[in-house]
């Protein structure tokens, strides 16, 4: 399966089922009075973690998501059925952003979590809802409320124990071959793995960790340049850094010292955060010729490098196997040691307290715009909201609403605007005659 981190789709949770108009009409009661029920709430559409889930392949095709309306009311007081919630499945480390404002909306970190991203609509109010003292029998009722409608951006950071970074060619698909049934690509070229994998390691009969391979950094990764930077982010989920060195001078004649350095320097120009990270440096290909003596002077160079948490220094080949049980060792008791982190984005300060019982209903602002002479438009999110849950087939519906144009002081505005009796007002699709 190919491996995507990024999906950019539509949300559109359900709307309310609407409210009606009914009465009350048996034979041994007179004065039955109002009987319509409300209507039933709107699904939301809930994002919940899958563990089985490693990608966000799902969505590459499918983008557009909408969640079942509520049920209209019925008679006999009768309220609508609810609609189900819409699940949408996604991996874990999956980071949920508003495609509008870019702010982040969620960061799904754990087994099972769930969060509503688009809130369904209330279901409207029947018209047994409306009845007063001074009107027993109303002719009012509600459309259910609309449904969010959202585009969201869905990006993936790996959630694993131990990433494995450096250069191309390093050994690192090699190493997770070895260690775990993962099956990476392997060759002897740059760039063979071109999607992270992932592999769980088993140390003993009680303890194992998820190891995740990553595409080969190359220097300017952080700009851009080579596979880094597209998934550099996946570093930033990993409790531990296992940073491989090639000990073999034909893959770059350059000093391993030097190569170390600038993989931490990419690092560093992606996030500063992430040299915090401890690091087990380890030294791979011991098997060929000249590599002993090219680890002992990486090694002595290295106590000079200060910039990098570095926990231990190992060498291994993984062709012959030497040192592979050591490095598990090593990092199953340096996993042990570290503080339980919090697997959050770096943009944790960004997350919005995000109120789902729909922050924008609360703002009565509206805006006035004469089309011509005669033709007026009234646009804002509550007036359309509340022409969008009127029921313009009874007139007690429509005096309602013109009371509440009156109440957000739209009246007053158009006056102020310079309309005149008989001119058009139109809002959506809805036009009605000017009264001052």
């Amino acid at each position: 399966m190919a491996f995507v981190d990024y999906a950019k789709i539509e949300l559109k949770a359900g709307h309310g089922g609407n409210g009606i108009v009914s009465f009350r009409r048996e034979k041994f009661v007179p004065n039955g009075g109002p009987f319509g029920g409300n209507g039933g709430h709107g699904g939301n559409i809930v994002f919940q973690v899958d563990e089985g889930l490693r990608t966000l392949m799902d969505f590459r095709y499918n983008r557009h998501f909408k969640a079942k309306p509520g049920q209209n009311g019925m008679t006999k007081g009768k309220t609508g059925r609810s609609a189900d919630d819409l699940i949408i499945k996604v991996p874990m480390g999956t980071l949920i952003k508003d495609a509008e404002s870019n702010e982040i909306l969620a960061d799904l970190t754990k087994p099972n979590e769930k969060v509503i991203i688009a809130k369904g609509g209330r279901g409207g109010r029947g018209n047994m809802a409306f009845a007063t003292p001074k009107n027993s029998a109303p002719e009012i009722a509600e459309n259910g409320e609309p449904g969010e409608e959202k585009t969201v951006i869905l990006e993936l950071k790996l959630l694993a124990d131990v990433g494995l970074v450096g250069y191309p060619s390093v050994g690192k698909s090699t190493l997770l071959s070895v260690v775990s049934n993962a099956k990476p690509k392997i060759a002897d070229y740059h760039f063979t793995t071109i999607d992270p994998n992932i592999g769980v390691v088993k140390v003993n009969d009680t303890d194992s960790f998820v190891m995740a391979d990553l595409p080969g950094l190359i220097d300017g990764a952080s700009q851009g340049i080579g596979l880094g930077f597209k998934f550099l982010k996946h570093i930033e989920r990993t409790k531990l850094i296992v940073h491989l060195v090639s000990m073999d001078r034909t893959d770059d004649d350059r000093d391993p010292i030097e190569k170390f350095k600038a993989i931490n320097q990419e690092l560093s120009t992606y996030d500063n955060k992430l040299l915090k990270l401890p690091q087990i440096v380890v030294a791979t290909k011991m098997d060929i010729t000249g590599a002993k003596d090219e680890f002992l002077t990486f090694k002595r160079d290295l106590e000079n490098v200060k910039i990098v948490n570095v926990k231990d220094v190992l060498s291994i080949s993984s062709v012959t196997h030497q040192g592979i049980d050591e490095l598990l060792n090593k990092i199953n008791q340096t996993l042990k040691t570290l503080s339980q982190r919090v697997m959050k984005t770096n943009d944790e300060e960004k997350i919005v307290n995000y109120n789902y019982d729909d922050q924008k209903s609360e703002d009565n602002s509206f805006k006035i715009t004469r089309l011509d002479g005669h033709l007026w438009q009234v646009s804002g999110y509550k007036v359309e909201k509340l022409l969008k849950m009127t029921n313009t087939q009874y007139e007690q519906s429509l005096l309602r609403f013109a009371r509440q144009l009156k109440s957000m002081g739209i009246d007053e505005a158009l006056a102020q605007a310079g309309a005149q009796d008989g001119d058009t007002v139109q809002i959506l699709d809805f036009t009605f005659e000017y009264m001052k």
